[in-house]
């Protein structure tokens, strides 16, 4: 018997890593596998975890995190050949990855079916990434390309102008994700034809940085209102005099709560032409 696999899609910081880790906590009773970009940022709650490898952690319900690997196909067969095959297979794609060829790929393999593309959408920043004639065309195949839209963070009050737009490009059935009972993701998916081209989209730049630097909190926030336009995208953790903080930007949004860490470690994204490694540099490490 085949094993389904299910892709979860959409733009960086739409909110997929949430989704997979609400799925990992779900009563569904499937043995799911999950291969994630890094399953560090997959907040697993302790009481669900049996035992932690370098690459993976396997949970009490029978589920298992794994990390995905450069090569697709190679972590897929990693994760296959491990034993005790899984009910179903979740793949995070990376926030810039096409989901169609990922798909695509995938279909070689005689072992896996095809359960469906799942592009979760950032109901908050939607109207802006449209807006960019740069990444309009990537975050529109996106969409186009799924079997299921999830609309995350939606603002209270915009549900019918979020879904319209969306239903305009081609989004089937676009569904705020709070709405949405997860295992359907699991059983209910019909997928669509797989015969979309991929779109043209930009390349990117990406940047990490890890120390034990301590910022006063004051210079963290004027930090962050001066950032590089380009800059899109930046998750991790920030050391300050206040306290350690989680540090979450997408676009225009910035997003900073109180967290445990004892170091600084951050990486951050954006397109080629309108941002490079050095300027994200210049920027982060400027008093």
């Amino acid at each position: 018997m085949r094993v389904p696999v299910t892709i979860v899609s959409g733009y960086l910081g739409a909110g997929k890593t949430t989704l997979i880790n609400s799925l990992l906590g779900e009563d569904h009773g499937l043995r799911l596998a999950v291969l994630v970009n890094d399953f560090g940022s997959v907040n697993i709650d302790a009481a669900l975890i049996k035992e932690t490898e370098i690459d993976s952690i396997a949970l009490t319900n029978g589920c298992v995190c794994c990390t995905l690997g450069d090569d697709l196909l190679m972590s897929v067969n990693d994760l296959l050949s491990r034993g005790g095959t899984p009910d179903h297979i979740l793949i995070e794609a990376s926030g810039i990855a096409e989901p169609v060829a990922i798909a695509n790929a995938l279909l070689a393999d005689s072992r896996l079916s095809y359960a469906g593309i799942v592009t979760v959408v950032d109901g908050t920043n939607i109207e802006d990434l449209l807006s960019d004639p740069l990444l309009e065309p990537q975050v529109t195949q996106q969409i186009r390309a799924a079997d299921i839209v999830l609309i995350s963070k939606l603002p209270d009050g915009s549900d019918d102008q979020v879904q319209d737009k969306l239903r305009t490009l081609g989004a089937r059935a676009p569904t705020r994700l709070s709405d949405m009972p997860l295992s359907r993701l699991l059983f209910d998916v019909t997928p669509l034809p797989r015969s979309a081209a991929p779109a043209p989209h930009p390349g990117y730049v990406s940047w990490q940085h890890r120390s034990r630097q301590v910022l006063d909190r004051r210079q963290l926030g004027d930090k962050l209102a001066d950032r590089p336009e380009g800059l899109y995208r930046m998750k991790g953790f920030v050391l300050t005099s206040g306290g350690a903080y989680e540090l979450h930007i997408v676009g225009r949004h910035v997003e900073a709560r109180r967290c445990d860490a004892d170091e600084t470690l951050l990486v951050a994204l954006g397109p080629e032409n309108r941002i490079s490694r050095d300027q994200i540099e210049a920027w982060w490490c400027s008093a």
